[in-house]
C-alpha cells in the first residue's frame, strides 16, 4: 500500500509557479485505495449538499477563479474543486471534517484535475500570452 503525504493549501501557496504547484499535487497515477465504484451515489449526494456548495464557493473566491490558485491561469468555465488528499466513501459517511476543510481544497480545471490524477506536465494548459502588434514579425 502506498501512502501519500497530507497536502494543504498552506503548503501549496508557498509555491509560486503553476508547474511547482502541479508537481506538489501530482498523484502520478495513484488515485487511492478505495474508489467509489458502486458507492458513487455517496459522493454525488455529498457534492449536492449545502455544506459542500458553501465551501466550494469559498475556495473559488479564495483562489480568484484561477487554476491551482495561480494568477494568470483564469478559469472561464467548468470550475472543479480538487480534494488535495483523496477522499473515501467512509470519510463522507462518517462526516470527516477534513473533506470540507478549505485548507485541503484547490480550484482546478478538468484538464488540470485529470493531469493531477492520471498524467504529467504534458497535459497541463499553457499560460495565455497576450498578443501584440507585429509579435509574429520581429523584423518590423
Amino acid at each position: 500500500m502506498t501512502t501519500l503525504a497530507t497536502r494543504s493549501w498552506q503548503e501549496l501557496s508557498q509555491f509560486e509557479t503553476f508547474e511547482e504547484r502541479f508537481d506538489y499535487l501530482n498523484l502520478a497515477g495513484y488515485v487511492g485505495e478505495a474508489t467509489f465504484g458502486y458507492d458513487r451515489w455517496i459522493n454525488q449526494q455529498f457534492y449536492g449538499s449545502r455544506e459542500w456548495k458553501q465551501v466550494r464557493e469559498f475556495v473559488i473566491l479564495r483562489d480568484e477563479s484561477c487554476d491551482l490558485g495561480v494568477p494568470g491561469y483564469d478559469i472561464h468555465r467548468e470550475i472543479l474543486i480538487h480534494h488535495m488528499n483523496p477522499i473515501t466513501p467512509d470519510a463522507i459517511t462518517h462526516h470527516d471534517p477534513d473533506i470540507l476543510n478549505p485548507d485541503f481544497l484547490i480550484t482546478t480545471t478538468k484538464r488540470t484535475h485529470n493531469a493531477i490524477h492520471y498524467g504529467n506536465r504534458s497535459m497541463l494548459p499553457k499560460k495565455y500570452v497576450e498578443r501584440s502588434r507585429n509579435d509574429t514579425t520581429p523584423w518590423r
